[in-house]
């Protein structure tokens, strides 16, 4: 209990108004400031577990709708307390073990841990998959996008390069940060299709197509949007649509792999896929490549691409380009 209350953020600091945050209303605020409780409580459960299995139960008692978020909290806790003196192998444990079916999200947490930890300590992060690694860069995005707002999002702050990972010298992991800053704006702009469209119109054209990618994954992995809120974001995206559709299709794959299919996740993948979840996350699967070849384009971006070329054919027949 101990090392819970010495490890785990404060709650308050997940609260709308404290991050200052647009308030769309009183119901968008209360699902955003939940789904921080519920990643805190995933934090606080892993801080002070014996061993990883010891978080299994209280995670799989979370709602099914916030679940996923308990999940990615966990995986934090988990990843900061091996980047600590004497700690190791909670990672590795919880990806292989408890955390396996929410495998998306829990290298999303590590991210979160990477923002968190000395960049000294950066190399005792466990993210072996070197396709999935790159997400780690996404919860790293969305941290500094959520903690950092005024940086990363009113001054759009971008370093010239990013030091992790280090084998990589594609430059790429600037692009995958700006994903996870995409996911933090539908946050930041309270799951407000306007506010949202305002934020990253303000954002370099060069930028654009990777943000809306993270806003389509937020909008239907958190939700927090109806029908119409999200035909008008498709209407929005325009050139992104694809991008959107991209990223809506992977909500729907960590959502089907864990899961923890609920009815706001069918609205959007049906408007921004123009399928069903399950049938979404199989264009997930089927387009999933094999290892980077040295000169090309990393894997994850390969992936990413041949999604959204799934998306782009006969996009203009989807119901939701219709008024």
């Amino acid at each position: 209990m101990l090392r819970r209350l010495v490890l785990t953020p404060e709650i308050h600091n997940t609260y709308v108004d404290v991050r200052g945050f647009h308030t769309k209303s009183p119901t968008a605020r209360n699902l955003l400031e939940t789904v921080g409780q519920t990643f805190l409580d995933g934090y606080g459960e892993a801080a002070q577990a014996s061993r990883v299995t010891d978080v299994e139960a209280a995670l799989q008692a979370m709602p099914t709708r916030f679940r996923g978020f308990a999940y990615e909290g966990a995986a934090m806790g988990f990843a900061v307390r091996d980047g600590l003196p004497f700690g190791g192998g909670k990672v590795a444990d919880f990806l292989t073990g408890p955390g396996n079916p929410h495998l998306y999200m829990a290298y999303v947490g590590v991210g979160w841990a990477m923002a968190r930890l000395p960049r000294f300590r950066w190399s005792r992060l466990h993210a072996p998959d070197p396709l999935l690694r790159w997400l780690v860069l996404d919860g790293y995005g969305f941290h500094q996008a959520y903690f950092r707002t005024g940086r990363y999002v009113i001054r759009h702050y971008r370093p010239e390069r990013f030091p992790w990972p280090a084998d990589d010298d594609s430059g790429y992991a600037l692009r995958v940060i700006d994903q996870g800053i995409g996911r933090a704006l539908w946050f930041v702009g309270g799951t407000d299709v306007l506010q949202v469209c305002r934020l990253i119109e303000d954002f370099p054209e060069s930028r654009r197509a990777d943000l809306f990618s993270g806003v389509g994954l937020a909008a239907t992995y958190a939700g927090g949007a109806d029908e119409t809120e999200l035909r008008e974001l498709w209407r929005r995206a325009g050139r992104y649509r694809a991008n959107l559709a991209q990223g809506s299709a992977f909500a729907a794959a960590a959502r089907v792999r864990a899961g923890l299919v609920v009815p706001h996740v069918e609205a959007a993948t049906r408007l921004f896929c123009g399928l069903s979840p399950v049938d979404a996350a199989a264009v997930t699967d089927r387009a999933r490549p094999g290892l980077s070849v040295p000169g090309e384009p990393p894997a994850y971006e390969i992936w990413r691409r041949q999604i959204r070329e799934n998306f782009a054919v006969g996009r203009h027949d989807r119901a939701s380009d219709r008024p």
